[in-house]
């Protein structure tokens, strides 16, 4: 069955060049940052996040282009794209009040489970266990601290 690009693939290309572009603009940032004598300076995390942003966005551009091409890419939903950007904002407005670990853990979740990722009960274990390991990394052996929210963490 030969169908015609829906707004799906359209919308994923798109969402994959606003990454690839905001991408660059996180790494222009970063390579902008004062250097430091420690290890993992404080450009470390930004550029992590502006390469993976450009590999994720690359990826999804390469993805919707084929589909864009054939026509014969998967239908996506508009209500995954618009469940995730929502829960984007959630996060954000969320993150001083609920604290790091509650609100990534939350994020995580809803990201996968969005995604299509099987085993419920195994993702919400992973999210939680991500997690707390990334406000560990970052609380810990970065020493940057990321909101604590009522509980503490």
């Amino acid at each position: 069955m030969n169908r015609p690009p829906g707004p799906e693939q359209r919308a994923s290309a798109l969402l994959g060049l606003l990454m690839v572009v905001a991408g660059v603009v996180v790494l222009v940032d970063a390579a902008r940052l004062p250097g430091s004598d420690e290890a993992l300076g404080p450009a470390a995390a930004p550029t992590l996040i502006g390469v993976l942003l450009g590999l994720l966005g690359g990826g999804l551009l390469v993805q919707a282009r084929g589909s864009l091409r054939t026509g014969n890419g998967k239908p996506r939903r508009l209500w995954r794209l618009t469940a995730l950007v929502a829960t984007l904002l959630a996060f954000a407005f969320l993150l001083p009040i609920m604290g790091f670990v509650f609100c990534a853990a939350v994020l995580f979740v809803s990201a996968a489970l969005l995604l299509g990722a099987p085993h419920p009960a195994r993702v919400v274990a992973y999210g939680w266990t991500l997690a707390v390991v990334v406000f560990l990394v970052f609380d810990v052996l970065i020493g940057l601290s990321l909101p604590a929210g009522p509980w503490g963490f």
